[in-house]
């Protein structure tokens, strides 16, 4: 004869199941990323530029996932977007 229940979950009744299946929603694809180094190549420049940049308030919006930077390209795209409007209005062409 057993004078305890060992089991925790024995006066728990079971969850109901739900009434309708539920649909699988697909989550939207993630932008494409890059890694500090990563960028640093395509710009041609060295690592340290960019975080000289974004300690100043001028670098590319970034991210942390962990102690590492990543970075949308969408970001980068509009980061270079603006630096060339910017030497634009700074610097304007000639008409010929």
């Amino acid at each position: 004869m057993q004078l305890f229940n060992l089991n925790p979950y024995a006066d728990r009744t079971p969850a109901a199941a739900p009434a309708e299946p539920v649909a699988h929603v697909e989550a939207p694809a993630l932008d494409p990323v890059l890694t500090t180094s990563q960028l640093a190549a395509r710009l041609g420049v060295p690592i340290q530029t960019l975080y000289d940049l974004r300690s100043q308030g001028r670098g590319p919006r970034g991210f942390r996932v962990g102690r590492e930077l990543r970075f949308r390209l969408c970001e980068v795209e509009a980061w270079l977007s603006r630096l060339e409007a910017d030497d634009d209005a700074r610097h304007p062409r000639e008409p010929r």
